[in-house]
């Protein structure tokens, strides 16, 4: 009870002051008397496996935005804060990504030996409030970036007011934390380190070299949440975890140049570190053994091969795994350009579904790893629509 009530204070605490600074970055934020948003372009790439894409707008307090001021519609306020349309809302919170995220504690909880049951549905709820909220503090956080060098996305357009985008931030942190104390004190004991891990990746650790081993670990930690709330040994699942992790840490150090480009060295670098994840996904090949004849007497003549048991679900995962991530890096490789950048991130986002798959197989559940794999024509599709970078 204890923990509920601190939990609900925190929560509090978290929303109120969220709303504080939104009242005060709406007023900055608004457009002013006769400018309104520049017009809205196709999405771009942006930092990060826990990041997919927004739209644009103008940037509060920013120069770069008034270079250009176009007239608002003579109906428009100017004074009213600007909360977006709900298409403005999935393309700030980058909808199809967040397909990538259930098969975390779907693995999590496949690693620590436990079917998904309902305080699973629960961590599964918990990692994508958070990932939400991370998405809405990522824009908030580089408005002024964006304005520059992606204008069309919903806050630097206009289109979002960046205190909306900080308010929901918070609301989906305490959405969040709650959801995991339903699931149990273990669960919430991984969440809260989790939600500062994001908070603090989005406000300022992504800006140096801490960046990726910060997103690495956020994935990582949402994977045990998974393990912690199904019940099951949180050191079960810390391998799947690493394995996660390392494919996190590999992408994300590719994002941090998908605006400018460079070169070929990181992509090539990640391509060698998802090639090992495969490697170690991949279930051995073969297992030797000596067929007998009728009589229970091995013939002579060399031995036979077999399919390790189950090792047919794992090798199709593991394949679809490195065919979706390898492709993308390699053109990557060949040209460190900034198209070909985004593609590869946006390659190693989708990846993230059958390597959870794999992990789920590898694990021992089939039905979880297939359940998960499901996922992918779905991410796939909605990605179409609208950026995962």
């Amino acid at each position: 009870m204890t923990t509920r009530h601190g939990l609900v204070a925190v929560a509090l605490a978290v929303t109120a002051a969220a709303v504080v600074a939104a009242r005060g970055s709406s007023a900055r934020g608004r457009p002013r008397r006769g400018a309104g948003s520049a017009d809205p372009a196709g999405p771009a790439g942006k930092s990060a496996t826990a990041t997919p894409t927004p739209d644009a707008g103008q940037a509060q307090g920013s120069d770069a935005s008034e270079q250009a001021p176009r007239p608002a519609p003579a109906d428009a306020d100017p004074v009213a804060p600007t909360l977006g349309t709900p298409a403005d809302w999935v393309e700030l919170l980058r909808l199809p990504a967040l397909f990538t995220v259930p098969g975390d504690a779907l693995a999590g909880a496949a690693a620590a030996g436990r079917a998904p049951g309902a305080r699973t549905l629960l961590a599964v709820g918990s990692s994508l409030c958070l990932y939400q909220a991370g998405m809405a503090l990522n824009d908030w956080a580089d408005r002024a970036e964006d304005a520059v060098e992606r204008p069309h996305r919903p806050l630097p357009s206009g289109r979002i007011a960046p205190g909306a985008a900080l308010a929901a931030a918070g609301a989906l942190t305490a959405l969040g934390l709650a959801l995991a104390a339903r699931a149990g004190r273990p669960a919430l004991t991984v969440a809260v380190p989790l939600a500062a891990t994001v908070w603090a990746y989005d406000l300022g650790l992504k800006r140096n070299w801490a960046g990726p081993p910060a997103m690495a670990a956020a994935r990582s930690l949402d994977l045990v949440l998974g393990a912690a709330a199904s019940g099951g040994r949180v050191r079960d699942a810390v391998p799947s975890a690493a394995a996660l992790g390392a494919h996190t840490l590999a992408v994300t150090a590719v994002s941090r140049r998908e605006t400018q480009g460079g070169s070929a060295a990181v992509p090539l670098a990640a391509l060698a570190v998802t090639s090992c994840v495969a490697y170690a996904l991949a279930p051995p090949a073969v297992a030797l053994r000596l067929p007998a004849d009728r009589g229970g007497a091995a013939p002579l003549g060399p031995p036979g091969l077999t399919p390790a048991p189950g090792g047919a679900l794992r090798a199709a995962l593991a394949l679809g795994y490195a065919a979706t991530v390898a492709r993308p890096l390699a053109h990557a490789v060949l040209n460190p350009s900034p198209p070909l950048t985004q593609r590869a991130v946006g390659g190693g986002i989708r990846a993230m579904i059958p390597l959870q798959a794999a992990l789920s197989a590898r694990a021992g559940g089939p039905v979880t790893a297939l359940c998960t794999a499901a996922l992918a024509p779905l991410a796939r599709r909605f990605a179409r629509k609208v950026s995962v970078t």
